[in-house]
């Protein structure tokens, strides 16, 4: 079984900063690719960012300059980096993490089968 746990999010002022980190545990393998997406009440959930095996990051083009997303210093630990945050960013912000090895571009949920809990993210006017 595989666990992802999110942490970090909070609230924070128009172009202030915020990080979020995801740990894995469990049998994820050594192709597995992970991401960030976003939802927002009343909307879709969207791709944030994501990272596969061959460490190839992939960023949704509207966050690129604002988002970096990394791998952390712990085994299969992903991390966000949110500068410059705006209101519109606010959203709950999910962890996703699929086994198998993937050729495309991670950016459609339905390529992934694990997510974590979720962090919220507020970002005040």
């Amino acid at each position: 079984q595989v666990r992802l746990v999110e942490s970090g999010g909070g609230l924070v002022q128009t172009g202030g900063s915020l990080s979020l980190s995801c740990a894995a545990s469990g049998r994820i393998g050594d192709t597995y690719t992970m991401a960030w997406f976003r939802q927002s009440p009343g909307k879709d959930r969207q791709f944030v960012a994501g990272i596969n095996w061959k460490n190839i990051i992939y960023y949704e083009d509207s966050l690129k300059g604002r988002f970096t997303a990394s791998r952390g210093d712990a085994k299969n630990t992903l991390l966000l980096q949110m500068n410059g945050l705006r209101p519109e960013d606010t959203a709950i912000y999910y962890c996703a993490l699929r086994t198998s090895t993937l050729v495309q571009q991670p950016t459609a949920r339905t390529l992934f089968m694990f997510w974590g809990q979720g962090a919220q993210v507020t970002v005040s006017s």
